[in-house]
């Protein structure tokens, strides 16, 4: 229950930040942010990555709060990619694979040439992490608390069902090539 709630708090700060915006104060809104940075705290005993974010989101409610200035709050999503980032990249140091991972809870037993294909699965994953979180830190300092909040609070969410829904396609073409060589 914890985990749905700080989701929900998480898709919803986007719009949050820019609906407060001319009506509540940036020092006021932070307390938001603390609350999601306790939230990420307390997970982090899951992953270290977690505690890291927790930190940084109150980091940036502290400077809102103390500078009173709302852009550090807009910055939060440009964090939550950076983490996902080094989950993910981190887990192509040391392996297995973020995505392998994933895909060993549905099909414990995956044959080599699953192995390598989550591997790079998980690349485009990092490469999409990369991009968005460049985007949202673009529109967090250069434009508008609107566009900001339609990009990170609905386009990128957009984007990441497009990537597993064409990531799904190709699975099921790369999953009917390989059955039709092996006999």
């Amino acid at each position: 229950m914890r985990h749905a709630v700080f989701a929900l708090l998480t898709l919803a700060w986007p719009l949050t930040v820019w609906l407060s915006n001319g009506r509540i104060e940036p020092r006021w809104l932070a307390l938001g942010l603390v609350v999601l940075g306790a939230l990420r705290l307390s997970s982090a005993r899951v992953e270290r990555v977690w505690l890291v974010v927790g930190v940084l989101a109150l980091g940036l409610a502290g400077t809102a709060a103390a500078l009173n200035v709302g852009w550090p709050l807009k910055l939060y999503p440009v964090v939550v990619n950076a983490s996902l980032l080094v989950l993910f990249g981190a887990t192509l140091v040391r392996g297995p694979s973020m995505v392998e991972r994933l895909a060993r809870l549905r099909e414990p037993e995956l044959p080599p040439h699953a192995v390598a294909y989550t591997r790079r699965v998980t690349w485009v994953w990092c490469g999409f992490f990369v991009l968005n979180g460049a985007a949202a830190a673009v529109l967090a300092l250069f434009a508008s608390e609107r566009t900001w909040a339609v990009y990170t609070g609905g386009v990128a969410y957009g984007l990441m069902g497009v990537l597993f829904a064409v990531e799904w396609v190709v699975r099921q073409v790369v999953r009917r090539r390989h059955a039709a060589v092996t006999p």
